[in-house]
């Protein structure tokens, strides 16, 4: 039996951020990280395309928690506590210098999320942090007033345990054998597969302001959209999938979304287009886009509408001037299936929210049992807000047990 002061179960981002703070604030204390795969920091490596999106430059919690779609209530108070300019300010003392993007997405300078990996391990070795990979738990008991681990080569035994695992079935099995309550997982972060002709020839171009509705519900939102080869992507549609997650898997990613190209509404741009017509009337409709849009999306929105690559503004009738006003406002398209979004594979699902104390991210049901990360039932949309989660709640859980110490 290997005994600690602190067990932290999962080497992904709030293991190795619990643990380093919770070392750092007690040199006397023994703290290891156990992690089932051969490598630590994994998600951490691939997340934000390589380069680690750490954080989002939104410094106000009340604005901070609308990007959390289960949790938001709840993260209010820790936000308080340990947030974006926090964040910033632990990684800057250790040397890592970020630098925030015109959408609010924050980066090491570097552009390498190995920047960020080589920070923890460097901080987990000076502060005397031992991490074990290849242990898969197997069991979590309570033992008298300690926590006994086994895993498949080991068994650990310590006074406080942190479970960081993320959306791990397994654990969240293990959990619920503690009594515990999982909200099932289903996938966050996806993106929409469609099979569309008017879709289908022009993937990698970016619509940068749209809205989008899936009809039938309340569930809408806006921004960039982005034409992929399986469909649709990009912030507008990683917000409805983050905030639909449950409805969506409801309907099994099978429904209709309705995108609004420009922003207004069909009667404005049916006048626009109106006067278009009167002042272009020899101009082909082909080779003239309006509003702003990719000139190949607004190609095939007007092949869409009925018309040629020839058709000129002064020839086309009324119901081909309504079919492309209609295209542009109130294009519907059928969603079959999703893809994950990159590698950033994100759940919305895990321990009860109603069973966690978020002043310290202990558990309700267990003393010295501290749960933060994916493996509660958080979960935010891309930009930096998952990660943000981490930190905050490896943070306040570190806090937490130095308190204690």
């Amino acid at each position: 039996m290997k005994e600690y002061n602190v067990i932290v179960v999962g080497g992904g981002a709030a293991g190795f951020f619990a643990a380093i703070n919770i070392a750092e604030q007690n040199p006397q204390f023994k703290v290891v990280i156990l992690e089932r795969g051969k490598d630590v920091l994994g998600k951490v490596k691939v997340s934000g395309g390589g380069r680690c999106n750490v954080t989002h430059a939104e410094f106000v919690p009340q604005e901070l928690v609308k990007y959390y779609p289960r949790g938001e209530k709840e993260l209010l108070g820790p936000f308080h506590q340990f947030m974006t300019g926090d964040t910033m300010a632990w990684f800057e003392e250790r040397g890592v210098e970020l630098k925030i993007e015109d959408d609010g997405r924050m980066f090491p300078a570097s552009d390498s999320s190995q920047t960020i990996i080589d920070c923890f391990l460097f901080e987990a070795k000076k502060h005397k942090v031992d991490f074990l990979t290849n242990q898969s738990v197997k069991t979590i008991s309570k033992i008298e007033n300690a926590w006994e681990i086994e895993t498949n080569h080991d068994h650990f035994k310590a006074e406080q345990l942190l479970v960081a695992t993320g959306s791990s079935p397994k654990i969240w099995n293990l959990l619920e054998s503690l009594g515990h309550t999982i909200s099932q997982p289903v996938p966050s972060l996806f993106t929409f597969n469609i099979k569309d002709n008017r879709l289908k020839d022009i993937p990698g171009v970016v619509a940068q302001n749209v809205e989008v509705k899936v009809l039938g519900t309340d569930l809408y939102s806006e921004g960039p959209l982005l034409v992929t080869h399986w469909g649709l992507s990009a912030p507008a549609i990683l917000k409805l999938s983050a905030f639909g997650a449950l409805e969506l898997a409801k309907r099994d990613y099978k429904f209709d979304v309705e995108v609004n190209f420009v922003k207004q509404s069909t009667v404005a741009v049916l006048d626009h287009l109106k006067q278009v017509k009167l002042d272009s009337a020899k101009k082909t409709v082909f080779k003239f886009p309006q509003f702003d849009l990719p000139k190949r999306l607004w190609q095939q929105l007007v092949l869409a509408s009925e018309m040629t690559e020839d058709s000129r503004w002064g020839d086309i009738n009324k119901n081909q001037l309504e079919g492309l006003a209609n295209q542009l406002t109130q294009a519907v398209f059928n969603v079959d299936g999703k893809s994950t979004f990159k590698e950033e594979f994100v759940t919305a699902g895990g321990v009860d929210l109603k069973e966690i104390n978020f002043k310290t991210f202990e558990s309700k049901l267990h003393k010295n049992l501290y749960l933060a990360g994916e493996v509660i039932n958080i979960d935010a949309v891309t930009g930096g807000f998952n990660f943000q989660n981490a930190w905050t709640g490896a943070y306040i859980v570190a806090k937490a047990i130095s308190n204690r110490a």
